[in-house]
């Protein structure tokens, strides 16, 4: 018998990825990832931001303070997306302009990731479905002071109805079918997974063989 959960698929058509507060002072906070994989792990959500072509909105908090500037590579990755540094309001939501961003998108489901992950992404996961919208964290791409402090925050935004996922998950639901396209998503994930590359390789030499 059928029970009564729905299973909310992301969907590239209704998705928007929001990137909050991914500043040089504020990643140095980060410390329940290594350095160079919570980099990794950012930039292959933004690479998934950009293969599906969702509506990406950047915003910062104080960056003239001690959070510092945006990372620049994402800044790089998205040159025309809305960008918005916000004076002051640590609740990203609390900002007029960072919530209508998201609204002229006209897009119901949030992809967050953020640092860190206790305030920058569960205030505004938490203020998002209070307004409605449904929201997917990013776990593995937002950072926080340690594991036991991304615990509790996860644990309070699941509380909240958010959907915990990570980059890879967050890419293959929206890719839905590998016939979709098999070699530009598998690019993809090789790039930011070095073991994925070992699967690409083993099916262009299959594919080679059969030419």
């Amino acid at each position: 018998m059928a029970g009564d959960y729905a299973y909310r698929r992301l969907n590239k058509d209704d998705a928007v990825v929001l990137l909050v507060d991914h500043q040089s002072g504020l990643i140095s906070l980060v410390q329940d990832y290594t350095p160079n994989e919570f980099k990794n792990n950012v930039l292959a959500l933004a690479a998934c931001a950009k293969f599906f072509q969702l509506p990406t909105i950047l915003t910062t908090s104080f960056e003239d303070g001690p959070n510092g500037p945006i990372v620049p590579e994402l800044k790089a990755m998205f040159p025309e997306a809305p960008y918005i540094p916000r004076p002051g309001q640590i609740n990203a939501w609390d900002n007029a302009d960072f919530v209508a961003a998201i609204e002229r998108t006209g897009r119901k489901q949030l992809v967050l990731a953020g640092v860190v992950t206790d305030v920058c992404v569960a205030f505004v996961a938490l203020s998002a479905r209070e307004a409605g919208y449904e929201v997917f964290a990013v776990t593995d791409a937002s950072g926080t002071f340690d594991q036991g402090v991304r615990t509790a925050a996860l644990m309070r935004m699941q509380a909240a109805g958010v959907q915990l996922v990570n980059w890879f998950a967050v890419a293959c639901e929206l890719h839905r079918d590998w016939r979709n396209d098999i070699e530009g998503l598998g690019s993809l994930l090789s790039n930011h997974i070095p073991n994925y590359r070992n699967l690409m390789t083993s099916y262009f030499a299959r594919e080679q063989a059969k030419g």
